[in-house]
């Protein structure tokens, strides 16, 4: 009897306990339950968000390099802003705006949106990461375009130190300078670039210098 007074009183022990903590128990294995389908639901929304920009980037490469199409500019502009729009925060959205931007300048001439695009995809990239060279490298190049050259010296003054792009940003601040009528400030400059250039001297960068009064050997 004494023994099963004792199983009794673990019976009415636990059921005791579970009156006390039972709900809240059930409660912490709910919210368990829900971050870990949570997540899984989370990581397959990624997934397909990935997968989908990847399909638009690839249209977008499609249009890009379809020469023979008659609405490829249309084509291109669509795809990439919904690029921007639907998938702000992807690689995908800002090597669109890049595409975009190219078109703008090279081929319909409209160095304004140009730069609004590099603007936009600059705003992306983390200061010092390499992409963000390349991106201010071209945002240089359409504010000067535009005549933008105050403008275009300090996006080039802000990229902040790049071996692989010393050279680039000289030569471009050598032919803004040279645009604002600093030939000093040009050849200097263009000089920088030769001494920074890793890839031996650059015909057209000599014919620069040429043009500025310094010789090969100088």
């Amino acid at each position: 009897m004494a023994e099963m007074r004792t199983e009794e009183e673990q019976v009415q022990a636990i059921k005791d306990w579970w009156k006390k903590n039972g709900s809240s128990l059930l409660i912490g294995i709910a919210a368990a339950l829900a971050i870990v389908f949570g997540w899984q639901a989370w990581q397959s929304h990624q997934q397909q968000q990935r997968t989908e920009a990847a399909s638009q980037f690839a249209n977008l490469l499609n249009a890009f390099g379809d020469e023979s199409d008659e609405n490829r500019a249309e084509t291109v502009a669509f795809v990439a802003d919904n690029l921007k729009e639907e998938f702000a925060d992807s690689t995908y959205a800002i090597y669109g705006m890049l595409l975009l931007a190219r078109q703008q300048l090279m081929d319909e001439n409209d160095a304004p949106a140009a730069i609004e695009s590099l603007q936009w995809a600059q705003s992306k990239v983390e200061a010092g990461d390499a992409l963000s060279f390349v991106i201010r490298n071209r945002l240089a190049r359409a504010q000067f375009a535009a005549e933008q050259y105050d403008q275009a010296l300090a996006t080039l003054e802000q990229g902040g130190d790049s071996d692989a792009f010393a050279a680039i940003y000289s030569e471009l601040r050598g032919d803004i300078l040279l645009a604002q009528g600093d030939r000093d400030g040009a050849r200097e400059a263009y000089l920088a670039a030769r001494e920074q250039s890793s890839q031996g001297r650059s015909g057209v960068l000599e014919l620069k210098l040429s043009d500025l009064g310094v010789q090969g050997g100088a």
